[in-house]
Parts: C-alpha cells; sequence; structure tokens
C-alpha cells in the first residue's frame, strides 16, 4: 500500500510540475519585468552616477536621460515610463522643474511614480511634492544615491504605488511642525500673518492698505489684533513694530519656491 502512495504521488507531483512549466514561461515574464525608467539631471557627474547605477540594475530598464525638463517632458510623451528619477532645479527654469513635471503626472498619467533628487535637505520641496498625495511619491536627498539599494528599493515602492521620503526630511518637517505648535505667531489668522509679513518688510499702515486691498482703518484693526496676540503692550522705549518684526523672523523660515502653476 505504502509503494502504490508513492507512486501515485509521484504521478500527481509530475503532473503538477508539467502544468507548472508550461504556464512558468508568461509567469516569469510578469514577475521579472524590469520598471522603464527616465532620469533628469543637469548636473554631468551627477548623471553618469544614475546613468551607472541604472543601467547595471536588473531591475530597471533606463529608457531615457534627460538634462532639461523640456527634454524631461519630451521623454515622458515619448516612452511612457513606470518611474521618473529626476532633480529638483533644472534648466529652463533652475528653479522646481522637478515638482512641476510630478505635479503635472497627477493630472496627466497618475500612474506613473517620480522619485525626486534634492542636494539639500529643504522641508518645503518635500511639502510641494506630496501635496496632492503621497501615493508613487519620493524625496530623497542626492546623499543617497551613492547607495543603489537605497535608490533601486524608490524606484520601485513608487512603482508600486508606495512613497519613500528621506529620514533627513523626516526629521525637519516634525521639528517644524513642533516649532509651529508652540509659535507665538500660531494665535495669529492667516490675514494677521499675512500682514505682519508686511510690517516685516518696513511697509507703513497706509502702504499695506494699498497692496493688500484695505482700507487703512482695516489695517490699523488688524495691526493692535497682532499686537495684542503677541503680548506687545504700547511702551515709550521699544516700538511694537520692530518687536514684531523680530518674532516674525525668528520664527518664519525663509520659504522655499512652491510649484509654478
Amino acid at each position: 500500500m505504502a509503494r502504490a502512495f508513492t507512486d501515485e504521488w509521484v504521478e500527481v507531483t509530475r503532473e503538477t510540475e508539467d502544468r507548472a512549466a508550461h504556464a512558468a514561461p508568461d509567469t516569469a515574464i510578469a514577475e521579472t519585468a524590469p520598471t522603464r525608467v527616465v532620469v533628469a539631471e543637469d548636473a554631468y557627474l551627477i548623471r553618469e552616477v544614475l546613468t551607472s547605477m541604472l543601467s547595471s540594475a536588473p531591475e530597471v530598464e533606463l529608457v531615457a536621460v534627460c538634462t532639461n525638463g523640456k527634454e524631461l517632458r519630451a521623454a515622458i510623451d515619448r516612452w511612457h515610463p513606470d518611474v521618473v528619477v529626476t532633480d529638483i532645479r533644472m534648466p529652463p527654469s533652475d528653479e522646481d522643474e522637478g515638482i512641476q513635471v510630478a505635479a503635472a503626472l497627477r493630472e496627466s498619467d497618475p500612474r506613473v511614480g517620480v522619485v525626486v533628487l534634492s542636494q539639500y535637505a529643504e522641508p518645503g520641496y518635500a511639502l510641494a511634492l506630496l501635496e496632492q498625495g503621497t501615493g508613487r511619491r519620493a524625496y530623497l536627498l542626492k546623499e543617497r544615491i551613492r547607495n543603489q539599494a537605497d535608490l533601486i528599493g524608490a524606484i520601485e515602492a513608487v512603482a508600486s504605488g508606495g512613497s519613500v521620503i528621506d529620514p533627513s526630511i523626516v526629521d525637519l518637517l516634525i521639528a517644524a511642525r513642533s516649532r509651529g505648535a508652540n509659535s507665538r505667531l500660531a494665535a495669529l489668522t492667516p490675514r494677521e500673518r499675512e500682514l505682519l509679513a508686511e510690517i516685516a518688510r518696513g511697509k507703513s499702515n497706509g502702504a499695506i492698505a494699498e497692496s493688500l486691498f484695505l482700507t487703512k482703518r482695516a489695517v490699523e484693526k488688524h495691526v493692535n489684533s497682532i499686537f495684542a496676540k503677541l503680548d506687545l503692550p504700547e511702551t515709550q522705549d521699544v516700538s511694537r513694530r520692530v518687536k514684531a518684526t523680530l518674532i516674525f523672523l525668528s520664527e518664519v523660515d525663509e520659504p522655499a519656491p512652491r510649484r509654478v502653476s
């Protein structure tokens, strides 16, 4: 009986293996199809490093390498990649070309993943990249591309619908949020913060009224509210406008360029 069971099991196993063998080619192709990638980077050395890394990675098919935003847009239209790996600042604007392309892809082809590379830790750019959702988006510092596994991991993550944010950027975002929660400016309304920014630029109430299309009386009312919320009582020896400006400058970072619509 034991032998009969063994023979039957072997026969069933062989049949199963035969069926698997016939199905294997299509399955293997589906599982090992490389991720089609377009690279955009205006710095020659970094572009060469990226090209070398991705060309040698079996998980990736590098279909185009671009040097500016215009070439990148053309390559996307021609090659229909799975993932775009792009610098943030590139010609022709030398500003946030990479962020602009990522934002446009949300509308034109949301299935395309984008890995943005930055030279510096800039939370403002990360927020601009992720403001329409985190899916299929990654933000990495360029120092991460020294490790091929980190770069390939980010590409595979966004290709499958995930997201990757450089730990350094996460730390800065958390710190900024913590500062915001404890900030004296948190009590101000958006309009009051706008007026305070104008005060910090040295504008008079009349000039503020003109630039923000308010009456001078409305500006005076807002300014008094700002001084009250910042706990700046009127004194003879210290200008409240100067003190309010110092508070503003000490707690507000210089804003990073945002996506140009």
